[in-house]
């Protein structure tokens, strides 16, 4: 992941160099994905939870099983359907008759990288475990309350073309992801390449990537991400663009068109994420450019348009395009 500005980089760590085998390992089986690849990786250095939606067959369980391959961390992946159980995805207490007691059986949500394909599809109940889990790390279960493992991290997808038997995801559900990314069919070129690939990966069994990211390197790549400098102005700018999706007087007439505004999580998430951007970049300090960058996957899927502007045509992704065309950076 090349940066072309003539920013001052930083010398290559060896959390930096882990991660880089990380990157070009996704990069290898996501063609013409780069800023997919970004932000999984963004989302592997904070933690964060993704949310990958699109028409079928762009790669979304593609990028999450690559992901998986890329990490030395335990992954299972959850089916959603309409008729799935809470028990399903966390687990249950399940009767030994030789013992004379109950013990719990973990879920498939008890691993470090989980895959929630088609999550609109789980009915409420289903989400609302879910929402524990990727809120607070943990789970319960017969009262008792259990941790899920470190590190932990959801990559959901959904169909952005079939509606019949789902549940829309309600905003509190949202929220909880960090990044919301909108996938869209690749160029001519880019197919071609695509092509090419499969049929290279079904003439031979594909293997996993030689390098992969370890715990141990995670854990530092995260470190490094949390000195990362964010000037105050930064965080001035990065404040100006959330809280005007609240306020009248910033700009009257994006404000009259949002229902409901960016809640607080957002500037943690935008913050969060320009700092892990800047990492993957080479640099220990963020720039407005990587705020600019993350705004529509961060922010869009935390606020409501009103139905009078959704009935124009306006949708959450445009009203963030045009909150960060209005707010200076400086």
């Amino acid at each position: 992941m090349e940066d072309d500005s003539r920013e001052t980089r930083m010398p290559a760590s060896g959390a930096r160099t882990e991660l880089g085998g990380l990157v070009r390992g996704l990069e290898a089986g996501l063609i013409g994905r780069a800023s997919l690849v970004e932000r999984l990786a963004i989302g592997v250095l904070t933690g964060g939870h993704i949310l990958l939606e699109g028409p079928p067959g762009l790669a979304k369980t593609r990028a999450a099983r690559f992901l998986a391959d890329a990490l030395a961390v335990s992954f299972s992946r959850i089916q959603c359907t309409p008729d799935l159980m809470p028990a399903d995805l966390t687990g249950t207490l399940v009767l030994k008759p030789d013992r004379g007691a109950f013990e719990f059986v973990a879920g498939p949500v008890f691993h470090s990288l989980v895959l929630v394909d088609e999550i609109n599809r789980a009915p409420p109940k289903v989400q609302s475990a879910l929402l524990e889990a990727m809120a607070e790390r943990q789970v319960t279960v017969g009262g008792e309350t259990r941790a899920l493992p470190d590190p932990f991290m959801v990559v959901a997808t959904q169909n952005s073309i079939e509606h019949e038997g789902t549940f829309p995801l309600p905003e509190a559900q949202l929220d909880r992801f960090m990044l919301h990314i909108l996938l869209d069919y690749p160029g001519r070129e880019e197919e071609r390449q695509i092509l090419d690939l499969v049929e290279s990966e079904e003439r031979a069994a594909r293997h996993g990537p030689v390098e992969r990211l370890t715990p141990g390197g995670l854990a530092a790549a995260r470190e490094e991400v949390r000195a990362v400098h964010l000037a105050p102005a930064l965080k001035d700018y990065i404040v100006r663009l959330v809280s005007a999706t609240r306020e009248a007087d910033t700009l009257p007439e994006l404000r009259a068109a949002i229902q409901h505004p960016v809640s607080p999580r957002g500037t943690l998430a935008l913050a969060a994420g320009a700092r892990a951007r800047a990492f993957l970049h080479g640099r220990d300090f963020a720039v407005p450019e990587d705020v600019a960058e993350l705004a529509q996957d961060v922010l869009s899927h935390r606020l409501v348009p009103t139905w009078r502007a959704a009935a124009d045509g306006v949708t959450a992704r445009s009203l963030v395009a045009t909150l960060v065309e209005r707010v200076p950076a400086l």
